[in-house]
């Protein structure tokens, strides 16, 4: 498509018919959710920032699917109550949390918690 006779726009594809086909009747199901409604429940889960994931690597903590699970309903009720970051303590590791982008800035183990202090934190959740 070109439009100010020098600007070309690309139509945008889906990978293959199936795609198409899903995204189609998923977007006809509800004819009253908004594209922001779609987008939260694409999104729900909790990200982790690079620097997250690096330290998670470096201290060999490893998540489970039911250890995601509990810091994705805890950050979302830390939503609910309004907090923006927080420090979320489960089973020997922190997680710093960015409630409102809903990502893990960084975790830290027991070994590395000791004498920290943490600033800028509005909320604290022990699991």
């Amino acid at each position: 498509m070109k439009i100010n006779n020098n600007l070309y726009l690309q139509p945008f594809m889906l990978g293959s018919n199936q795609n198409t086909t899903s995204l189609l009747n998923t977007t006809s199901k509800s004819s009253k959710q908004t594209f922001a409604d779609v987008l939260q429940e694409t999104t729900n889960d909790v990200k982790f920032s690079r620097h997250a994931l690096e330290r998670l690597e470096n201290r060999q903590i490893n998540l489970t699917k039911e250890d995601i699970n509990k810091l994705n309903s805890t950050v979302d009720k830390m939503a609910q109550k309004g907090s923006r970051e927080a420090l979320v303590y489960m089973q020997g590791t922190a997680f710093v949390v960015s409630v409102k982008n809903r990502t893990v800035i960084t975790a830290m183990d027991g070994i590395n918690l000791k004498d920290n202090i943490f600033t800028n934190i509005d909320s604290a959740a022990i699991l």
